[in-house]
């Protein structure tokens, strides 16, 4: 049986799948979620508790291939804030269903400066020092932050 080439998806459209595969989770975990609109810098979703008592936003990130980074801009170095978060999806996994990496932008913020901090001083090709460029990738090498939903820190204490 000859096996299915998967269809890889244009990169637009798979944003906007994440980010509303996102706010499925989301609204199924009960919290309230709305999308932005497509101009909204730095921000994809804003999603509360029910009783509107915490609140978080969220930059949604997208892969749709079998690796563990993702790919932001020079930005991110400095995109950060105590309740704004990054969630990274890997929508190609094992099981069909996308995987959710959710991480404190303070955390991506460092980790992008000194990753492209530390690639700027690693020789490149033929011993030739690494030009600067916007791009930026955050690697995530183990579980830490998978389905970690609980980061958000959107439950409200019961009465």
């Amino acid at each position: 049986m000859k096996k299915e080439k998967k269809r890889k998806i244009p990169s637009g459209i798979s944003g906007v799948a994440g980010e509303y595969f996102v706010a499925a989770e989301l609204s199924r975990r009960g919290y309230l979620t709305t999308l932005t609109q497509r101009n909204s810098k730095g921000v994809d979703i804003l999603v509360s508790s029910l009783d509107a008592m915490k609140s978080a936003t969220i930059q949604v990130k997208t892969n749709q291939v079998d690796q563990d980074y993702w790919m932001l801009t020079a930005k991110a170095e400095n995109l950060h804030a105590p309740r704004l978060f990054y969630v990274f999806v890997n929508l190609d996994t094992s099981s069909g269903a996308p995987e959710f990496h959710i991480v404190p932008s303070e955390v991506v913020a460092a980790y992008v400066k000194k990753n492209h901090g530390d690639w700027l001083k690693t020789p490149g090709k033929n011993g030739r020092p690494h030009q600067d460029n916007s791009m930026r990738q955050f690697h995530i090498k183990d579980s830490k932050y998978l389905n970690k939903w609980e980061v958000l820190d959107l439950d409200t204490p019961e009465e």
